[in-house]
């Protein structure tokens, strides 16, 4: 048994996750592997220690025994070793050609389930489906109220020849007589037992005397499904809505896969969302923004709402109209409405217009009076203060 600290022998700190641990037994045992030292006795010694340090540290319970009882833990007798699970031959005691077990699991993180009879033999007979995805466009009103849509969705379904069996009239598929039903062959090469899919049925486990003529053994056919969806309340783009079970079908009786509907929101010619807000712009008369007024605006769910414009308004103003937005998703609470009045200049005037206007741009008679337009007279004095400190330099 190795008498060196088995954190040291990998070469990691004692808190080291169990992540980290095996990294660094991965790069030590490919390093040390006898493989690669052939007639190094040294490195044959140091491959029995890492996977020694290594099978303990990788066992919780066995790691909770070594670092309360250290190394006596797993010792004949010693202190804690019906805790390690084990006993003597638990770390200590192991022959060169059972570190196999161990080592496996580089190869497993390399060659997937190919290596160390880890075979899932027979998995194959009955694959699932694959999962689809389908864009689904909707309107702004659908996607404030949510309705059921119907859609459909090119797919593939359980073949009804053969009730997806796969075989000619429903038959019972055979075992394989290659494989014996286990979808897996194995080979034994030097320290290792090579474990490979079978062949001949190419992991099912099971072979068809006679295919389906229909679906050619598949056990399932091409077709359009027809489906209705259930758009919820509040859903915006990119929200993503899962059926079950309504994917492709699987292979020869095998689990459907999901169908994966993803929600996009048409633009609206007259809203603007942002989250549960919708923005709205308004224009109108110069006059009512003059005089004030009185302004209709649309609403998402239909009915107009007013609101009321005060008089000497400027374009831009935004004006607010509380729980006049749209829902959350899953959420009954309603955001607000935001309208930002756009202010209208006149076109197409008459004579007379022409003359008032020309009148109201003289300004009234008397002094006390407050200007008609306060900003366009404060931006042309900072632009005189400006010119006049220009010219003095």
């Amino acid at each position: 048994m190795a008498t060196r600290d088995y954190y040291e022998v990998l070469g990691v700190a004692r808190d080291a996750d169990a992540d980290t641990v095996k990294k660094a037994y991965r790069k030590l045992a490919m390093e040390h592997h006898p493989d690669r030292n052939k007639g190094d006795a040294k490195a044959e010694q140091r491959f029995k220690d890492v996977n020694q340090a290594y099978d303990v540290l990788k066992d919780p319970q066995k790691k909770a025994a070594y670092d309360r009882f250290g190394h006596a833990a797993f010792e004949a007798g010693g202190m804690g070793a019906a805790g390690a699970g084990g006993g003597a031959g638990a770390a200590g005691a192991r022959g060169f050609g059972d570190f196999t077990q161990g080592f496996a699991d580089i190869f497993e993180e390399m060659f997937g389930d190919s290596v160390g009879g880890r075979g899932r033999g027979g998995q194959g007979a009955r694959g699932r489906g694959s999962d689809l995805r389908y864009n689904l466009e909707v309107d702004l009103a659908t996607a404030f109220a949510g309705k059921e849509a119907r859609i459909r969705v090119p797919t593939s379904i359980a073949c009804d020849s053969c009730n997806g069996s796969g075989a000619e009239g429903g038959a019972a598929p055979t075992t394989c007589p290659s494989c014996g039903g286990a979808g897996r062959m194995r080979a034994q090469q030097g320290f290792f037992t090579i474990e490979r899919t079978c062949p001949t049925c190419a992991g099912a486990g099971q072979v068809i005397d006679k295919p389906c003529r229909k679906c050619s053994g598949a056990g399932r056919v091409q077709r359009d499904r027809t489906l209705t969806v259930n758009i919820p309340a509040g859903v915006e783009d990119g929200t993503r809505i899962r059926l079950a079970g309504e994917g492709e079908a699987g292979v020869r009786g095998g689990p459907a896969g999901d169908l994966y509907i993803f929600v996009s929101v048409k633009p609206h010619p007259v809203f603007r969302r942002d989250g549960r807000t919708l923005k709205i712009d308004v224009p109108i008369a110069m006059t009512v923004a003059a005089l004030g007024g009185q302004v209709e605006v649309p609403t998402v769910d239909g009915p107009r709402a007013r609101i009321t414009v005060p008089a000497g308004t400027q374009s831009g103003q935004t004006f607010r109209l509380r729980g006049k937005g749209l829902s959350g998703l899953r959420q009954a609470q309603r955001g607000d409405m935001l309208v930002e009045v756009k202010v209208e200049t006149p076109v197409n005037l008459t004579a007379r217009q022409k003359e008032l206007l020309k009148e109201f741009a003289q300004g009234a008679p008397g002094g006390g009076r407050k200007s008609n337009s306060p900003q366009t007279e404060g931006f042309l004095s900072k632009m005189k203060e400006l010119w006049d400190d220009l010219t003095e330099k």
